[in-house]
């Protein structure tokens, strides 16, 4: 059987291992990567790929992909939370580059038509290298790293208009055409109108019928088709493959599918953008580097100072201070990903030469392999323009756009499953005032627990981006509640790589399960098994009336013979413990009420808590009744579970009142 495609397919990805792995050494971009493996590939160098239109179909995928993430990502929420930045930064600096990249074009005596592509081109800078610049440095919640993504939202919406003003800027379109264009327009209104009608009515009922299954291929073959058809639907209408991938993802994006939806699309578009790449890098030419380095640099560092100035310019116009300014712009400066879905595009409708396009994909290049460095170099190029005699307007920018900050979860909790576990757990957080974030995958409880102001998301925390979505880089605790062993395994392995100091409790159904999820990377393992022979154990021996001191001697014997196995590789310590680090922070700890002790029969206005051990009372468990309505006349009686709050000492001489 003669299979061409899989052997280009081969020399495409082996070439590719090698060449990134050099780009990880040098920490360029992996975009960069799979240019010059497509540089390297093509006919223009070793011509070792024959079936270029296989690859350039592939390609198509990751331009669809790439939309439908980008719309995943598009909501109402994220305008909002991002509006100012996003309205007046996003507008001004696209178009003032449209403007100067129009007027550059003009001067050098370019056709209208061209210098206006040119303007699109220069006006929209990488997504994804900046994000992943950004996430990687730990800079997304700074104030730059914030009026960056707010310009990148914008860049990303813009660049739909732009794709559907193209053909309006063919020099052969007819006229008939362009008298089509209010059919066009009437189409897009129409889709538009049924995404707001399926986004609210038909999108959330059939997700919601396949999230009950917790059927994860069921659940991503909807997604792929979600996307598939609507792109179809749109390209049959006259409209691109790519607007169509954009508005699938709108409909689902201000879902509770959406996180867990941008999880499972995101391996399917790294690697067909990859193809995308690689295709692009294939239609430049090897040679027209060699033949004009002199050139494609200056047309590069042009650009990425004319950039750097629009984009730190329109930050500090919507009253960031100088140095915020200064480092968005100098992040912005490089030529975006969707700058080579529209230049492919346009080219196809002939706006521009080849010449033309070759300068396009060498500055691009450029610019791309160029932004890490830039990155790096951005605080000391602001200190430096900050020493400069400058007014301190200019430079403190407007004090209320530095006093609306994001809410960024830090030192918080994440919960990942939310049964019984998981619940008593954020009780227990929030008495304690502990932020905490959850993850679970029943969404008939996700809905209920949001309608009750929970932080709950769906999704599976066995993915690396769902972790990422719930902060796990700053995060200070996580504990693994799902029933799941395999996936609780995972979900501690993503999680200790992501953040190393991280401090991780996982459970498991057997005590013999313990060490090989301890040596997995979990701080903390509590089995089933052992919790609940403890609770049958305690619950017999108080039925044969045997002292609870003797019945807790017991249980510590226990206790430590289970854990004695594991000690190497986990603290086994106390979860609240490590939450407060200060042993002078206030812990939560619940004691029984024995028979015949200090407290026993008595208002704990006589018992005063407060002034023998610092401690206050957070619930009183009676039976089946949780008592939280408590004050001063409220009596202890015995048998009592009481839960307090106290510093380490607090809870120690607390201990000794509860004692028979």
């Amino acid at each position: 059987m003669d299979a061409p495609i899989l052997r280009d397919l081969l020399v495409i990805f082996s070439l590719s291992i090698f060449v990134l792995l050099l780009c990880h050494r040098l920490r360029i971009p992996s975009v960069v990567g799979f240019l010059l493996t497509g540089l390297m590939v093509g006919p223009g160098a070793l011509g070792l790929i024959e079936g270029t239109e296989e690859v350039e179909q592939l390609s198509h995928i990751g331009i669809i992909f790439l939309l439908f993430s980008i719309g995943l990502e598009f909501s109402l929420k994220r305008i909002v939370k991002h509006f100012r930045i996003f309205l007046w930064g996003g507008a001004l600096q696209v178009g003032l580059t449209i403007i100067l990249g129009f007027l550059i074009a003009y001067v050098i005596g370019r056709p209208t038509q061209e210098a206006v592509f040119l303007g699109f081109l220069l006006s929209l800078s990488s997504t994804a290298i900046v994000l992943k610049i950004l996430q990687d440095k730990g800079g997304a919640s700074t104030p730059q790293g914030r009026a960056s993504t707010g310009i990148l939202i914008f860049q990303d919406v813009v660049a739909i208009p732009m794709m559907l003003i193209l053909p309006m800027l063919d020099e052969e379109v007819t006229i008939a055409w362009k008298g089509g264009l209010l059919f066009q327009i009437a189409v897009g209104l129409i889709l538009l109108a049924f995404i707001f009608w399926a986004s609210i009515n038909l999108m959330p009922r059939l997700f919601h019928l396949v999230s009950r299954t917790r059927n994860r291929e069921l659940f991503l073959l909807t997604v792929l088709v979600a996307c598939f058809a609507i792109a179809w639907i749109t390209s049959e209408l006259g409209l691109s493959l790519s607007i169509g991938a954009f508005l699938a993802g709108l409909i689902i994006s201000d879902s509770e599918y959406s996180t867990e939806a941008t999880s499972d699309i995101l391996p399917f578009r790294d690697l067909f953008m990859s193809f995308f790449f690689i295709s692009m890098g294939m239609l430049s030419d090897i040679k027209f580097f060699f033949e004009y380095p002199v050139l494609l640099i200056g047309v590069a560092i042009g650009v990425i100072f004319m950039k750097s100035l629009i984009a730190g310019f329109s930050v500090l116009a919507t009253g960031y201070p100088l140095r915020v300014a200064i480092l968005s712009g100098l992040t912005l400066a490089q030529v975006g990903e969707f700058s080579f879905v529209l230049a492919k595009e346009g080219f196809k409708l002939d706006i521009g030469t080849d010449f033309l396009y070759q300068i396009f994909l060498g500055t691009s290049l450029i610019t791309m392999a160029a932004t890490p460095f830039i990155i790096a170099l951005a605080p000391k190029i602001a200190d430096f323009f900050m020493q400069m005699p400058l007014s301190d307007r200019m430079k403190r920018g407007l004090s209320h756009v530095l006093t609306k900050e994001d809410f960024v979860l830090k030192n918080h909790v994440i919960i990942v499953g939310f049964g019984i576990s998981g619940q008593n757990l954020a009780k227990a957080l929030k008495e304690a005032s502990i932020p905490y974030i959850v993850f679970e995958m029943n969404i008939d409880l996700v809905r209920e627990k949001k309608q009750q102001g929970e932080p709950i998301l769906y999704g599976d925390a066995s993915h690396l981006p769902i972790l990422q979505h719930g902060g796990v880089d700053n995060a200070r605790a996580i504990a693994v509640l799902i029933n799941d062993p395999v996936a609780t395994l995972r979900v501690v392995e993503v999680a200790r790589k992501e953040n190393p100091t991280l401090y991780i409790i996982g459970r498991t159904r057997r005590v013999d399960e313990m060490e090989f999820m301890a040596k997995r990377g979990a701080d903390d393992v509590v089995p089933d098994e052992f919790g609940a022979s403890i609770e049958i154990l305690t619950r017999v021996l108080r039925l044969f009336q045997v002292p609870m001191e003797a019945i807790e001697s017991l249980v510590n014997d226990f206790r430590r013979e289970a854990y004695k196995n594991i000690q190497p590789y986990t603290g086994t310590g106390n979860f609240f413990g490590f939450l407060a680090g200060d042993p002078d922070i206030p812990k939560l700890e619940t004691f029984e009420v024995q028979p015949g002790s200090y407290v026993d029969s008595k208002p704990l206005k006589e018992i005063d808590l407060r002034r023998k051990a610092h401690a206050t009372v957070v619930m009183i468990q009676r039976g089946g009744e949780r008592i939280l309505d408590i004050d001063p006349e409220t009596e202890l009686k015995a048998w009592d579970r009481v839960t307090l709050t106290a510093s380490e000492k607090g809870l120690k001489k607390a201990k000794g009142l509860f004692k028979g």
